[in-house]
């Protein structure tokens, strides 16, 4: 694998020992599908309980303009590993399913290699959806007529380029969300069963039913999605309480809820009085609140950095729509949900709690892209990152100790949405490079286009964060300043100063026809 940090490596061993010891341990969990305003902490109109989240808030900072560089998982997940943006991937839009191949170049720096060449033990219990090499063979026996989504699988063999190939030490956990097939779990390379059967829709383990949204395909016989959640934070626990302490350790801890399928177990069914989104939302918080507790049990907590959020806002599958009836709104006063460019789709909760270095209750409306997580680590280390690698990543350590470094903010950053559509904020101004959501909510780009609507929308951000009134025709100076930003950041291969590099693949892309 190609050495990132070669100046960190050749350091004399007296200071890399001296600094072991204040390096913090790091956690880093990611939700699926969970809003801005499914956290007490950032929402005063919440309804659903999140003492837990609440907690870590208390203790420590609120970033209240962080953003996921897209609004759905897979690229989301790969700027969290890479500080780059996705799509300057081959993935231009979309996500990858339970077969895709591996998004992550083995040579790239991750956050999880830039932590292990740096004297970290690494792991991650989570879902992945970034992409492996499964065992794929061309014959095989149990796939009905008419499924051309799956595909035959040898259980019993390795599987290739899971997250062991881009920097952990060690993994355990699922492929994909928890409503794409194959339905079992990987231990480092090895499937934990090679008892797998074919289920079709509905159908999940004997007589229970759970909604449609799940995919018809393969599940293991150790594999129960109620219970995967519920294992996946169990698990980080168990590796915190396991820590030998010889090496400071970073653990990611991706987790499958509440995405769909929205199953909250027999113990949470109910409790949030809402549906079973505000249950499976509270059951999450109980979850995290697990790890926390295993933080503190080993005595840990002071000098560990632990960083919630979520990979885009709330879905509509959580019937929003009922919940706001209700008076709760998942993505609380921003337009949109998950898919879309308005700020509903990507901006997040992202609470930071560090008892060491950061001051109780305090928040930052640092413009932030979860992606930056890797420049922050890399200033945590001491590490230098070179020119081909993290290129849109920007280092917020020095806010998490109060500071306000102006070098160390984004220019601007880019946001996408399900369908490939970008946008590019600076400052309070957000310039969207299509006329309707980008995504799943109404109006979609066709339809707005016939209702007449501008082909592109300005909002000041600042003053109209609910983006009711666009000023596209009111501010040309600014749609001229910010669509060079935004050209020069894919022409360029990146955001952040540095030495140009190249995208993996050609810029010309229907979606950026304003670069012409």
């Amino acid at each position: 694998m190609k050495r990132f940090l070669l100046p960190v490596l050749v350091a004399s061993c007296m200071g890399f020992i001296a600094h072991a010891s204040e390096r913090p341990n790091i956690i880093y969990i990611l939700t699926d599908d969970m809003g801005y305003g499914d956290v007490g902490a950032l929402n005063p109109d919440c309804k659903i309980p999140t003492p837990n989240l609440d907690g870590m808030a208390g203790k420590g900072m609120v970033f209240t303009d962080a953003h996921t560089s897209s609004s759905v998982c897979t690229p989301t997940r790969y700027n969290v590993m890479t500080g780059r943006y996705n799509w300057r991937t081959h993935l231009k839009s979309g996500v990858l399913d339970g077969y895709g191949k591996p998004l992550i170049d083995e040579d790239r720096l991750t956050i999880a290699s830039l932590c292990r060449e740096n004297g970290y033990q690494t792991a991650m219990i989570g879902k992945w959806h970034l992409g492996m090499e499964l065992p794929i063979v061309p014959d095989g026996e149990g796939l009905p007529a008419g499924d051309k989504k799956n595909k035959y699988v040898d259980w019993s063999k390795p599987v290739k380029r899971t997250p062991t190939s881009n920097g952990f030490d060690y993994f355990w956990g699922h492929g994909a969300s928890l409503d794409f097939p194959p339905y079992t779990y990987i231990e480092n390379e090895t499937y934990t069963t090679e008892n797998v059967r074919y289920i079709a829709n509905k159908e999940i383990r004997g007589d229970m039913k759970i909604t449609t949204t799940f995919r018809p395909g393969w599940i293991g016989d150790d594999f129960d999605p109620y219970q995967t959640m519920d294992q996946f934070c169990d698990r980080a626990a168990a590796y915190i309480r396991k820590a030998d302490g010889t090496k400071p350790f970073f653990l990611y801890v991706p987790l499958t809820s509440p995405h769909t399928p929205i199953i909250p177990t027999s113990v949470w069914k109910g409790k949030s009085g809402l549906n079973d989104y505000g249950d499976f939302v509270m059951q999450t918080d109980a979850g995290v609140g697990r790890i926390l507790q295993a933080l503190k049990d080993k005595g840990i907590e002071d000098n560990t950095l632990v960083i919630f959020t979520a990979d885009n806002g709330c879905s509509p599958q959580a019937k929003i729509d009922d919940l706001q009836k209700m008076g709760h709104s998942p993505n609380y006063i921003y337009r949109g949900t998950k898919a879309d460019i308005w700020e509903g789709g990507h901006r997040v909760p992202h609470l930071v709690q560090w008892p060491a270095r950061i001051k109780a209750g305090s928040s930052s409306d640092r413009l932030t892209v979860l992606g930056d997580i890797v420049a922050t680590v890399a200033d945590i280390v001491g590490a230098d990152i070179p020119d081909s690698a993290a290129e849109d990543s920007m280092s917020f350590y020095d806010v998490l100790q109060g500071g306000d470094d102006p070098a160390k903010k984004h220019k601007a950053i880019i946001n996408h949405s399900v369908s490939g559509q970008f946008a590019v904020r600076s400052k309070q101004w957000k310039l969207i490079f299509c006329p309707g959501s980008g995504g799943w909510s109404s109006p979609k780009d066709g339809p707005a286009r016939k209702q007449g609507l501008p082909e592109y929308q300005l909002y000041d951000i600042s003053a109209d964060p609910r983006e009711t009134t666009n000023l596209i025709n009111e501010h040309p100076e600014v749609v001229e300043e910010l669509t060079k930003l935004a050209a020069d950041f894919v022409k360029n291969g990146r955001s952040t100063p540095g030495a140009p590099q190249k995208n993996d693949t050609s810029n010309d892309w229907q979606q950026l026809r304003w670069m012409k």
